[in-house]
């Protein structure tokens, strides 16, 4: 956390930090060295440097703060240089004004110790301390040394920039943790009574020595050469260094209230959105923020806390992950050690066990296996230094971000909250796809065979594919997934597989206990599974085949399809002329002929029941009301064929059809308003109708049997709604008595 506390000028501790424009932090010293004056009459800055001589310093402008002065001081003048030197043109620096970039086009800068270049203070002309009569006032100008964007000040000067009070405190209770955890760090070999004051950390053997012990027990030589000796670390449990979080100045511990900085008398109360600063009720009163969204202090206070708090578990999950990976590329490293050992001490075997004739050829197979090994070694240590990097950038901007939501000073955190929300977010994108997994693996695919005759010795090579069987696929249960009787399957390859996969193989049982049978067998790594039994168990796994062999299965996943169905009309296998609307529930019809429409789903096992609601019935249509194969005629009326069983309705009577067969006619029919329920019962194998609850007629179908899929044909005066999800009904009224 000690990188977010540093002044990017001085590359010290934050002091007095203030907020520029742009959310960076900067120390209120430092602004002051790096503001620049500049003269609005004026075009370009005066020269700053020149070849020759140094010339006397400039008198300060009437007013000038000390700042000024010294920033004076520190310049060259250019008038004196250039009568000493000619007047060369290339040895002066101009400085441009350049807002929108932030740069100019060249400017001797001042180097802070974290490394950003920044401006130095430009110093007035030689007779400059009184500006000529009719010249503008002088503007000043900050440039900020991280993102270069310049920021205009006002008449207050530096004044006009906000206190960063939260970054202040948080510095503060560092530094006092800091100084009590390196008082309480004690050497751990002492044999003094107390021990003394620790000195190094070793980072290998993890042990506190002072500098007595370290250069008795722990000298930089022999086996200790290449030992990192540190500073002690933070004490855990000192003031400031991760524990309580309250600093001694929390908001009921005597912290006082910000005020406004426009009106010193006011404590800030509201927040302006669109200025993304607090405000007090003067403020408002005044109107300069009279059109603006402005919200309570309080609300906005937890609502940014909340985004920060819900960025922030993302980058600790990240950084959890980045842990972890750490640890497997160290592992990663002994077993490429262990590894090649093993390749160096099996190829040095095999090469001398042959004849002279393999001499020349056993040291450039050795040469091969040595700079695999270095090639893997290096390509790791790179993965571990940028990891490690990325995850302490991580872990600092995280141990900072924990510090501003523990400060109880809504205004405060309100200034900052949108450039950390911001920062975390950045963050978290940062660890994208494929960064946690290593670019190598640990395995010399390297085979070398020894049984060549001796005129093959010259042509000895490794061979580079050692071609296995593929591992074990891993499921992604979180894409795994069931909707009505179809099922969705994913898997993926392990990391650090290198074997090749030429497909795979699906299997799914059959919902009842019953043997695997393979249901896909393919390339693809997702596989969605329609047509299964709804309210049924499934048990699915899959494995991988290349030209060595078909690897093993993976972990079996258990499916529940739901219970009930939901479904809608089916845009893609309609008639052309039906119209679907009201996310495919309802339908219509253009044509005055019967048009047949199916369901999305299809039902092979189990009870169903959904029901169609009559929105309007106009010149007495006759519809039909039923369930259908996939492959039903949809341009005649449902039943018309051996492809669908259904029942037809006018607005007195029904009758039942299949194959163009009319049976059962039973009294009572439709009208606008009506409701027609349809019963499947796969169990019993038959189809039942009902019409305002009531059923209409004995069932209608018996001894059905295969995949059914609902059904309705209409025409252009009939539109009818589609409910499902529907219970089957428990009581069912006495049918009517059929008329013969």
């Amino acid at each position: 956390m000690e990188e977010e506390l540093k002044c990017p000028v001085c590359g010290s501790l934050f002091r007095e930090p203030i907020i520029l424009p742009c959310s960076h932090n900067v120390c209120l010293p430092c602004a002051r060295t790096i503001a620049v004056q500049t003269p609005e009459s004026e075009q370009h800055l005066p020269p700053l440097l020149h070849s020759r001589g140094p010339a006397p310093p400039a008198a300060a402008a009437p007013g000038a703060g000390p700042g000024a002065a010294a920033g004076s001081a520190a310049c060259l003048d250019s008038e004196s240089a250039a009568g000493g030197g000619g007047g060369d043109h290339a040895d002066k620096l101009s400085l441009h004004s350049e807002t929108d970039s932030g740069y100019g086009s060249y400017t001797p800068s001042l180097k802070s110790p974290n490394g950003v270049r920044v401006l130095p203070l430009v110093p007035a002309p030689p007779g400059a301390a009184a500006a000529p009569r009719g010249a503008g006032p002088a503007s000043s100008s900050l440039t900020c040394p991280q993102c270069h964007r310049s920021a205009s000040l006002d008449q207050r000067g530096l004044r006009g920039f906000q206190r960063n009070r939260l970054l202040e405190a948080i510095v503060q209770r560092y530094q006092q943790g800091r100084a009590a955890a390196a008082a309480a760090a004690k050497c751990q070999l002492c044999d003094r009574s107390p021990p003394e004051p620790a000195a190094v950390l070793c980072e290998q053997c993890e042990v506190l020595y002072c500098a007595a012990c370290q250069l008795r027990c722990h000298p930089a030589r022999g086996p200790f050469a290449k030992h990192r000796l540190v500073p002690p670390p933070a004490h855990p449990g000192a003031p400031g260094g991760g524990g309580d979080g309250g600093g001694g100045k929390g908001a009921g511990g005597g912290r006082k209230l910000p005020t406004c900085a426009e009106h010193d008398l006011e404590n800030y109360s509201m927040y302006c959105v669109s200025c993304r600063s607090p405000v007090c009720y003067q403020c408002l009163e005044e109107g300069k923020h009279n059109k603006h969204d402005v919200k309570a202090l309080g609300a906005m206070w937890k609502q940014h806390k909340a985004q920060l708090s819900q960025a922030l578990n993302g980058v600790s999950d990240k950084a959890k992950e980045a842990k972890e990976f750490l640890v497997q590329l160290k592992n990663l490293l002994q077993q490429i050690q262990e590894n090649g050992l093993d390749y160096e001490a099996c190829l040095v075997a095999q090469c001398d066990a042959l004849v002279d004739a393999l001499t020349r050829q056993k040291a450039k197979l050795l040469t091969k296996v040595t700079k695999e090994r270095e090639h893997k070694l290096k390509v790791v240590w790179d993965q571990i230094n940028h990891c490690t990097l990325k995850l302490r950038q991580s872990t600092g901007l995280m141990e900072y971000c924990l510090e501003v939501i523990k400060e109880n000073d809504p205004s405060g955190f309100l200034q900052i909250s949108d450039a950390l929300i911001k920062r975390v977010q950045v963050s978290q994108e940062q660890w994208v796809k494929g960064a946690l997994e290593p670019k190598v693996s640990a395995e010399f695919d390297l085979t070398l065979d020894s049984e060549p005759l001796l005129q093959s010795i010259h042509q000895l090579d490794f061979i580079q594919m050692k071609c296995r069987v593929p591992p074990v696929p891993l499921l992604q249960l979180e894409k795994c997934c069931t909707r009505n009787n179809s099922v969705t399957l994913a898997w993926r390859m392990p990391p650090l597989s290198h074997n090749p996969v030429e497909g795979y193989i699906l299997e799914l049982d059959d919902g009842d206990g019953g043997q695997f049978r393979e249901v896909y067998v393919g390339k693809e790594t997702l596989c969605t599974i329609d047509g299964l039994h709804f309210n049924s168990t499934y048990n699915a796994r899959v494995k991988a085949f290349n030209s060595s062999g078909v690897g093993p299965y993976s972990k079996t996943v258990i499916l529940q399809t739901s219970d009930v169905a939901w479904f809608t009309f089916d845009p893609s296998s309609a008639h052309r002329d039906i119209v679907l609307s009201n996310d495919n529930q309802t339908a219509t019809c253009n044509s005055y002929d019967d048009r047949v429409v199916l369901g999305t789903a299809a039902f092979s096992k189990g009870v169903h029941y959904w029901e169609l609601h009559v929105d309007r019935y106009d010149n007495h249509p006759d519809p039909a009301f039923g369930i259908a194969r996939i492959n039903v005629v949809k341009d005649m009326m449902l039943g018309k064929d051996d492809k669908a069983w259904a029942m037809y309705v006018d607005n007195n009577r029904s009758w039942f059809m299949h194959c163009n067969s009319h049976t059962n006619r039973t009294e009572g029919g439709v009208s606008k308003g009506a409701t027609v329920g349809v019963l499947l019962d796969l169990n019993k194998h038959n189809l039942t109708f009902y019409i305002n609850g009531q059923q209409q007629g004995p069932p209608a179908f018996e001894n059905i049997e295969g995949v059914f899929m609902p059904a309705l044909s209409l025409n252009r005066n009939v539109q009818v709604t589609l409910h499902t999800g529907l219970e089957v009904p428990q009581s069912v009224k006495q049918p009517k008595l059929p008329n013969n």
